[in-house]
């Protein structure tokens, strides 16, 4: 397979590999410690979740990726790379064992909530860094193919680290704190696998030194001038593509949280069934993001990324209350591989739109605000989910409100396209 024969290469760079292993171990820790934190707020015995709770931890996990984002790069401009990843993850490490302090202790949820937020804000600066070093690592002629494995790479060691902190959250007693105690260890491996690259290796070659205060206010001014790129006639469709996927990941993000909750209290009588079913939820729509990477290409190659968005809107305004309003299991689990086939569909339609029409100086602006709508749209949907939701999770009113909001964009944007 190409794949592998291209990794092969990429692993023949000693570098790179020891850039990787650190990559690996700092996402395998992520999926770990966001487990734990989802599980210990939702799957506790002890707590009795509500739809308010789980909205707070999601806030906890996205909200940094938001504030932080498109600032993480200022700062990076500014500090060693290899430090921010040593220092990163021991702060991560230490932070992380204070949660599991935290659990131990009965603690105040408020204080809980502080530690696990310091732990995925500092997460935004590792990533950027890694992504920001890889240039360091490879030769020009490989950077492409980098870019498109590591990613790949980390997704998949955060998933398999998911996966091993549910396998210990079934079987470990007082396992919500070793969980958190795993991910701290691997956060610790992370930081230490750093230590095998020479400090200045990963660059910057000439730190930044201009006023921090003054580098911040042009990042701000950065973000409006590429809202007001965005706004202009001709690129008009990537426009309404951000508007489609923004609005489309709210769906997403209201219909986790009434999962989360049907797992938790409808589909299940005890907590560890109810973690199982939750872990089938995911492994259906993740099977759903990966069907739609294998079909979109084709699908929107045939009808065009923005009409492929209103498919995929469609799709979702049809089968959404079909699938849901009988909140029953079997019907749910259908529905969550489609919810994940037509979020990562319109998800990777988009990509398309905005890389193809904004202008190259300013695509790391737009993604950027990209960013920050992606993320803050599940905390919002997460907000109105917990509002809306009975104990149970069960509400036909909230199932029915993301149809018509999938409906009105599909129809919207066809009109759109039409013109």
């Amino acid at each position: 397979m190409a794949v592998v024969r291209d990794l092969r290469v990429l692993l023949r760079f000693r570098d790179f590999r020891r850039l990787l292993t650190v990559r690996l171990l700092s996402q395998g820790a992520d999926g770990v410690y966001q487990v734990g934190l989802a599980t210990y707020v939702v799957f506790s015995p002890e707590k009795q979740a509500s739809a308010t709770a789980i909205a707070s931890a999601m806030a906890v996990l996205l909200l940094p990726y938001s504030l932080v984002g498109p600032f993480a790069g200022v700062l990076l401009d500014r500090w060693r790379r290899r430090q921010v990843l040593v220092h990163g993850n021991l702060l991560r490490a230490a932070m992380a064992t204070v949660t599991a302090v935290l659990i131990v202790g009965r603690v105040p949820d408020w204080l809980f909530y502080l530690s696990a937020l310091c732990v995925t804000g500092i997460n935004r600066f590792v990533l950027a860094g890694l992504s920001a070093a890889l240039p360091r690592v490879v030769d020009e002629e490989r950077l492409v193919i980098a870019n498109s494995l590591t990613p790949t790479a980390g997704t998949l060691a955060a998933t398999a680290g998911g996966g091993l902190a549910f396998a210990v959250r079934l079987l470990a007693a007082e396992s919500d704190t070793a969980v958190v105690l795993l991910g701290a260890a691997l956060y610790l491996c992370s930081a230490l696998a750093s230590l095998r690259m020479a400090p200045e290796l990963l660059g910057p070659d000439a730190p930044a030194r201009e006023p921090l205060a003054r580098t911040l206010r042009g990042t701000a001014r950065g973000l409006a001038a590429g809202v007001r790129h965005l706004a202009a006639p001709r690129r008009r469709e990537a426009a309404w593509a951000l508007g489609a996927m923004t609005l489309m990941r709210f769906c997403y993000g209201a219909l986790t949280v009434l999962v989360l909750m049907l797992c938790r209290y409808a589909w299940s009588s005890g907590v560890d069934r109810g973690l199982a079913l939750l872990g089938l939820a995911v492994a259906f729509s993740g099977a759903g993001f990966f069907a739609a990477a294998v079909v979109t290409p084709a699908g929107a190659g045939r009808l065009g990324p923005g009409r492929w968005i209103a498919v995929c809107a469609g799709i979702g305004a049809l089968l959404e209350p079909a699938l849901g309003l009988p909140f029953a299991a079997g019907p749910g689990f259908v529905a969550a591989f489609f919810l994940g086939f037509v979020t990562q569909g319109a998800k990777i339609a988009t990509d398309t739109v905005v890389q193809s029409t904004v202008d190259d100086a300013f695509r790391g602006r737009i993604f950027s605000l990209y960013d920050v709508l992606f993320n803050a749209a599940f905390v919002g949907a997460a907000g109105v989910a917990a509002a809306l939701l009975p104990p149970d999770g069960r509400s036909s009113a909230l199932v029915v409100g993301v149809a018509v909001l999938y409906g009105t964009i599909a129809l919207s944007l066809a009109r759109f396209e039409a013109r």
